[in-house]
């Protein structure tokens, strides 16, 4: 399977961070305008409303690959905050705090800010007019 996968690394790559990034969007806007899903949109102004607005940034930064890997770098200490504060005093177990997605968030952001931005991204087609190449490296 890895032979056969191998060869599609940095498109898989670009995929995942546009589909993380937009997912991780969308958690943002969920919070500052009550969409999807309906609710009261949070206070701007209070540690949930600046959360929103990291989301909805660094997650458009990342599905678009503009600094991708300061905005995942952001996300993933935003993430880990976000599992301290709330998932973990509610128990130790993610699957039991309701932390498993704050958790891999963290650690999938983190995995981008070491590889950047890859294909498929505003950062590798400056890095392409600029004469340079852009690469993953596996």
């Amino acid at each position: 399977m890895d032979r056969i996968l191998n060869r599609y690394a940095p498109y898989l790559y670009a995929l995942l961070r546009i589909v993380a990034g937009i997912m991780f969007a969308l958690h943002g806007t969920q919070k500052l305008f009550g969409w999807p899903g309906g609710g009261d949109p949070v206070e701007i102004a209070s540690l949930m409303g600046v959360a929103g607005i990291v989301e909805l940034v660094a997650g458009i930064l990342i599905a678009i690959g503009l600094f991708t890997s300061w905005a995942a770098f952001i996300a993933s200490g935003q993430m880990a905050v976000a599992y301290f504060m709330a998932h973990l005093p509610q128990g130790w177990s993610p699957l039991q705090n309701q932390g498993e997605l704050a958790l891999l968030y963290c650690f999938l952001f983190l995995y981008m800010a070491s590889q950047g931005s890859g294909i498929w991204s505003v950062d590798g087609s400056r890095r392409g007019r600029l004469g340079t190449r852009s690469t993953m490296h596996m």
